[in-house]
């Protein structure tokens, strides 16, 4: 098992700074709601803004990655993303939710543009049999970055500006952790693949229709989606749901530190038991983990519930490495078509949170988390059949 370890360690920096961008997203969500005095369902607006454009790019991002080349791509969508974050300097000075919507949009173009190129290049970057275990790795790195944040920008955020939130002040700090990467990546010279170059020129179903002869990618698109809806569900609604069972803001920002650290362990270590598990298993047993989390997360006495919430934490940290990573196992050629066409489905984190926003505005917040279990059911239904696959195809040599 071979890896390129400075190019890795380099997308593993980079996937480290998106991860705390993802993160603010959890942070953003309860500090808009509010300062700009919005329901729960308005307040995912940010959520929408941040993942819709999953829906508009992936087919322009994947050929540009045919042209250009991993490498051009991945630090143009790293400029992208300090263009977005910089959007909030004049949202703060302006008041403008409009302008943090615009900035979460930019921002979230420039990690679509790295999900789409630094997935499939992390797979390239050492021999194909390591190809889950680096997945995990520079993923791993994003985890980090999420553990890093809530504490550190809920100070920055709350505790500098008193009784005037200071929304920009993480969001600027970001920038200047990427221009650092960006540096890094030109001084080092990340080495370049461009992937063959596609003699089909069909739209996005044309793609879908080409993807049926790979049933892993088929099936994977759709549970990617629901993958996504159960973690921006989960991690969105985590402060508001702290602060509905009597935990302070502060405290709330602390226990998303405990979820984070706890998810960034669980990915490492998972990362560590792909050497001998194979991908399939490890994300049903993680599925089904995480499915009683829920129940108690819904129904369970309070003094349990956060922990059981932290939990959920850990169980889905492997999950989008390993989902990706069966999706686009063995595809060849169509492996960077194949991530656009997995990235489509990242919008449903535009999808599921609105509806758990009207869950809980029209009853409560503990039972709007009904919707990231369904999504979860569907995640490990997908790694029992996989795994059943699996096991059939090894009969079947034998």
């Amino acid at each position: 098992m071979r890896h390129d370890k400075i190019p890795v360690a380099l997308i593993a920096m980079m996937f480290f700074t998106i991860g705390i961008m993802f993160c603010m997203n959890d942070i953003l969500l309860p500090v808009v709601k509010d300062v700009f005095h919005l329901n729960y369902f308005e307040a995912t607006s940010i959520q929408a803004s941040f993942y819709i454009v999953y829906l508009l790019w992936p087919l322009l991002i994947s050929k540009s990655i045919e042209k250009y080349g991993y490498r051009k791509n991945i630090i143009g969508s790293m400029i992208i993303c300090i263009i977005g974050c910089l959007f909030f300097l004049p949202a703060y000075q302006l008041e403008s939710f409009p302008l943090i919507l615009l900035g979460v949009f930019i921002m979230s173009t420039g990690i679509t543009v790295i999900n789409v190129a630094a997935n499939p290049y992390a797979a390239l970057l050492g021999s194909p049999d390591g190809t889950h275990v680096r997945l995990n790795f520079v993923q791993a790195f994003s985890r980090i970055g999420y553990a890093t944040t809530p504490i550190v920008a809920s100070y920055l955020i709350y505790f500098m500006g008193k009784n005037n939130p200071q929304i920009h002040v993480p969001y600027l700090i970001v920038a200047i952790l990427i221009s650092i990467v960006i540096i890094f990546m030109v001084i080092l010279k990340l080495p370049d693949f461009k992937p063959a170059r596609s003699a089909n020129k069909t739209l996005a179903l044309g793609l879908f229709k080409e993807c049926l002869q790979h049933k892993k990618l088929f099936f994977g698109i759709p549970v990617m989606f629901f993958y996504v809806g159960a973690e921006s569900g989960t991690a969105g609604f985590f402060i508001n749901y702290m602060t509905s069972h009597n935990q302070s803001t502060h405290s709330a920002a602390t226990f998303l530190t405990f979820y984070y650290i706890l998810a960034a362990f669980f990915a490492l270590f998972g990362a560590f038991l792909l050497r001998f598990i194979k991908a399939s298993i490890l994300l049903s047993v993680f599925g089904i983990g995480m499915i009683p989390c829920y129940f108690i997360i819904i129904w369970g006495p309070s003094s349990i519930a956060p922990y059981a919430l932290i939990g959920a934490g850990g169980f889905l940290s492997i999950m989008f490495p390993t989902v990706f990573g069966l999706s686009i196992e063995n595809l060849n050629d169509f492996t960077e078509r194949g991530s656009a066409l997995l990235n489509f489905a990242i919008v449903g984190g535009a999808i599921f949170p609105p509806l758990q926003g009207w869950i809980a505005d029209e009853w409560n917040i503990s039972l709007s988390y009904i919707i990231p279990c369904l999504c979860i059911v569907v995640v490990t239904v997908y790694g029992i059949w996989i795994s059943a696959i699996e096991r059939s195809s090894i009969k079947y040599k034998t």
